[in-house]
């Protein structure tokens, strides 16, 4: 059944897999690695774009590794899930620090790379490489999920143990890229997760998702809490010049290493703020339309506020921490993503 399974998903893959994504052309580890990195939690659509725009600047480990990594953030900037580029850029130092620009061809050696994770790895390797590995991306949980109908939520390690044991038990010893990208690729545009194409899916007459008439019922929910909310006040502080006031985020946490706008708690007088930690009059000018920004872990209900100080410069500007950015002539800077919304609201209302 193992040797049937693989070969219905290859024999699918020779006509309808997907074989010109920018990462299959000029095949390297290093292309390979910067795509699966992108793709953790993204779609394919949304990361051909940055991918191509990415790879254009870095074409090499060494470029990015060599890359200061505001530069790094700001052509990642709007793809969301920050921590994945700052791992990008710290992993390409390790690589061409202390491994002489070679990556590691072996699945612990590639796991020791910040953000990569046992699947990553192994999809790096066999795409890359050709190896025999074994991948369990959320569109291969799906898949399996689906055709053996196994219960639960992958997120549970009983339930995730039993899917690599399956893929393990599936996976082929000849074609691996293949195969892989072919899993990938089932998952993505046949199996999906709210609308599958049984009709078309190479696996139906054997799925026991399809054949109880339910498939959306597989894989397991995970299970659901509500989102908590937080409130704060944005602000966007300039000069009668027009520069912008951004503060760079801490480098872990929501919006890691980012340039932000100030925030302040909702009971804080902007004004007061402004007088205290620039030493400057101001005046608020206008409040914008506010917005909510979802997380993962909680809700983020943004006020923003425009302020204009009475003078130009200021008069705490710690090294690194603060910048004075210029939305006319902006600099190559990561930048979360309603902090770009808000200076273009802000430049369309002036």
């Amino acid at each position: 059944m193992n040797t049937d399974f693989s070969e219905r998903v290859l024999t699918w893959f020779d006509v309808h897999g997907r074989k010109q994504l920018p990462w299959q052309q000029k095949v390297s580890t290093y292309r390979v690695w910067v795509s699966e990195i992108m793709l953790q939690q993204t779609q394919v659509a949304t990361v051909i774009p940055y991918y191509e725009r990415f790879t254009a600047r870095f074409p090499l480990v060494e470029a990015l590794a060599a890359a200061p990594v505001d530069e790094v953030l700001h052509h990642w900037s709007g793809l969301g899930y920050y921590a994945r580029a700052r791992n990008l850029h710290r992993a390409a130092q390790l690589v061409c620090d202390e491994l002489g620009g070679a990556f590691p061809n072996d699945l612990a050696g590639m796991q020791r790379l910040p953000g990569v994770g046992r699947s990553t790895a192994a999809a790096i390797l066999s795409l890359a490489g050709g190896q025999r590995q074994v991948i369990l991306d959320g569109n291969v949980k799906r898949v399996l999920a689906r055709y053996f109908g196994e219960p639960g939520w992958p997120g549970r390690t009983a339930v995730l143990n039993r899917l690599w044991e399956r893929a393990e038990a599936l996976t082929p010893k000849q074609r691996v890229a293949d195969y892989n990208q072919a899993m990938m690729d089932l998952g993505a545009t046949v199996c999906t997760r709210t609308r599958p194409d049984c009709g078309d899916c190479p696996l139906n007459d054997g799925c026991a998702a399809h054949r109880l008439g339910r498939p959306q019922d597989f894989p397991g929910k995970k299970p659901k809490k509500s989102l908590p909310q937080r409130k704060v006040r944005m602000l966007l502080v300039r000069e009668p010049s027009g520069v912008v006031l951004l503060e760079r985020r801490p480098p872990t946490g929501v919006w890691g290493g980012l340039w932000c706008l100030p925030e302040v708690a909702m009971q804080v007088d902007p004004l007061d703020w402004c007088a205290d930690r620039l030493q400057k009059s101001a005046i608020v000018v206008r409040a914008l339309t506010s917005r909510r920004h979802t997380f993962s872990h909680f809700h983020l209900d943004i006020e923003p506020v425009e302020i204009l100080l009475n003078q130009p410069g200021c008069g705490v500007l710690e090294a690194d921490q603060r910048l004075w950015y210029n939305p006319r002539q902006p600099e190559k800077v990561g930048l979360a993503a309603p902090v770009t919304r808000l200076l273009d609201e802000m430049s369309d209302l002036d």
